[in-house]
């Protein structure tokens, strides 16, 4: 079996990469060869999503894809074309990462344009299987200044995932998929938990005061492109935000543990295993 691992170089798909190895089987779909991931025995195919006639080759012999797409306006038209190459390669499951909320109704435009690529591998003839993570615990790397944590979810509460997380329960599909053919999961931790929360967490972790220090979304966007973000990903990183802080993404689910069996990784692991990181050097 050839699993074809797409997004090989982002943060996520390098965790379902860890999470896999060491395997033999393993193809990543890159833009650039110099910048492929190492690892022993990886099969580096060069390809662009947002280039159908790349694809051909990289897609050929697969028999199940990890199909990771950036965020954008253009990712409908990268997860389009891959699921096309998957089809006509004999592809036999694709694993899809999703966001969390994915609908016609979700309150960012990325949730929006989601739901319209999990409606097409749904209908594509493929099996499939979609998983829609939570809030990343790595997206708070760096948020920590002084004595302040910076967010911009307000008050609301997130049952947010270590991207870890979410490549042990990939890794898990991907290496047996059919029982998980035709199911959506949604991954977030054990716990739903406020920032304010969060600060207590990291002041216990960090051994120094810390206080929560919310943005409202003008402030957050003008912060994450200031952050480097590119103006389409800030803008929709501060709607997320808002809908956080109405109380959106205040729930958990039992889906990790039900498939892993074992409990996600709490706040605090994270903050534990990732306390170098946490706070601006």
């Amino acid at each position: 079996m050839t699993i074809l691992i797409t997004g090989a170089n982002g943060n996520v798909s390098s965790a379902v990469l860890r999470s896999l190895a060491p395997r033999d089987d393993l193809r990543v779909l890159v833009r650039d060869a110099a910048k492929a991931p190492a690892g022993d025995g990886l099969d580096v195919v060069v390809g662009d999503l947002e280039e159908p006639r790349t694809l051909g080759a990289a897609f050929e012999g697969v028999d199940t894809v990890w199909l990771l797409n950036a965020m954008g306006p253009a990712a409908p038209h990268a997860s389009m074309n891959a699921v096309w190459a998957a089809r006509r390669a004999g592809v036999r499951h694709v694993v899809r990462m999703s966001a969390v909320g994915a609908a016609h109704d979700a309150p960012t435009r990325n949730g929006r344009l989601h739901v319209l690529s999990d409606i097409e591998l749904m209908a594509s003839g493929l099996a499939w299987t979609i998983i829609r993570p939570h809030f990343f615990m790595q997206n708070m790397l760096g948020a920590v200044m002084g004595d302040t944590l910076y967010g911009f979810v307000g008050d609301g509460r997130l049952g947010a995932v270590d991207v870890r997380d979410i490549g042990d329960f990939a890794a898990r599909v991907l290496a047996d998929p059919a029982p998980h053919a035709g199911k959506v999961y949604t991954l977030t931790g054990p716990d739903s938990f406020s920032m304010h929360e969060a600060a207590k967490t990291l002041e216990s972790v960090l051994d120094a005061p810390i206080t929560y220090q919310a943005l409202g979304e003008q402030d957050a966007y003008q912060a994450l492109l200031g952050a480097g973000l590119p103006d389409w990903v800030a803008a929709v990183s501060a709607e997320y935000g808002t809908a956080y802080a109405g109380g959106w993404g205040d729930f958990t689910t039992s889906d990790f543990a039900d498939v892993v069996g074992r409990p996600p990784r709490s706040f605090a692991d994270f903050a534990r295993d990732h306390a170098n990181h946490l706070r601006v050097q």
